[in-house]
């Protein structure tokens, strides 16, 4: 069936949406637009007069489209060379969606994305669209055709399996860059007390480079292990300029609510390296340089604007 310009307008009004329900559910900004081009198409197909609420219809659609992604990413992360991180997005990117409070912000950290793989698919539903998007267990219940209780049981597991993270301290762009700044001395400056200083105690250091780019194939743990191993990755080094096809220029930005190290080689972001702060320290530094999982930041680097370079002391 042929869209109206007023059916084209209701489903766009809702795209930002669906796009960070997507985004947190899949932990991928390219398939969260996929998803949410799928649903699109169900749109368009379908037989609209019959629909009483849009958003409700639109949101079912979207999350069913996303468990089935869900239950095939799966299998495919089984056979993923090295560590799976999310696909990190900038501040400003409606990717993000919400963030006015604090569970809205934690959702969407590379951290509790990461730490959702953990969850069953309906966990990570009901807890994604509970405590993001603040839907009601009734709500909820009918997108996922459960009951109510069955709901609340599901959130308080989820909630259980994820309780074990520490609140991350929030950042905006001139925290963020003064955090990045002592980041960076310090793993430039040889010292490896330097870097301990920085870390927590049980401080884990994850990178994903999907067997393009170079990564440890576990992550690294415990704040010496990890202060040893950032000390040695920040040591000046043509070869691994040239692993990531070039020596880049570094910027300090906020991806996912933290501060970030972007690496950019020529016009394209080669690298994200995410800080999570919590109150303690540097809980977790987290790498990504797979190019696959860096064409959106690629286009909104290019698209919008940024801070001066850091120093080029690397």
């Amino acid at each position: 069936m042929l869209l109206g310009a007023q059916e084209v307008g209701l489903f766009e009004a809702a795209r930002p949406r669906l796009e960070a329900i997507a985004y947190r559910l899949l932990g991928s900004a390219n398939d969260a637009e996929d998803a949410v081009q799928d649903t699109f198409l169900r749109w368009q197909a379908a037989d609209r007069e019959g629909i009483e609420t849009p958003e409700a219809w639109l949101t079912k659609v979207l999350t069913n489209i996303c468990l089935n992604r869900l239950t095939s990413a799966r299998a495919r992360r089984e056979t993923y060379v090295g560590q799976w991180l999310p696909e990190p997005v900038l501040a400003g990117d409606r990717m993000l969606g919400p963030s006015e409070t604090v569970e809205q912000r934690e959702s969407v950290s590379i951290a509790v994305l990461t730490l959702m793989e953990r969850l069953s698919a309906r966990e990570r539903v009901v807890y994604v669209l509970r405590e993001a998007f603040g839907y009601s267990h009734g709500e909820i219940a009918e997108v996922l055709d459960l009951t109510e209780p069955n709901c609340q049981q599901i959130y308080r597991r989820a909630k259980q399996h994820l309780a074990a993270g520490r609140r991350r301290v929030p950042v905006d762009a001139a925290a963020a860059r003064k955090i990045v700044e002592e980041f960076l001395a310090a793993a430039l400056s040889g010292r490896t007390d330097s870097l301990v200083r920085l870390l927590t105690d049980d401080a884990i250091s994850i990178g994903d480079g999907g067997g393009v780019v170079f990564s440890l194939p576990r992550p690294v743990t415990g704040a010496l292990r990890v202060a040893r191993f950032l000390r040695g990755l920040f040591e000046p080094s043509e070869a691994k300029w040239e692993m990531i096809g070039g020596r880049p220029t570094l910027f300090a930005a906020v991806a996912n609510g933290v501060p970030a190290l972007v690496l950019v080689v020529g016009d394209r972001v080669a690298g994200v390296v995410s800080l999570d702060v919590t109150e303690d320290g540097i809980a977790a530094v987290h790498a990504q340089v797979n190019p696959g999982k860096l064409e959106r930041v690629t286009r909104e680097w290019a698209a919008g604007e940024h801070g001066e370079a850091l120093p080029d002391t690397w």
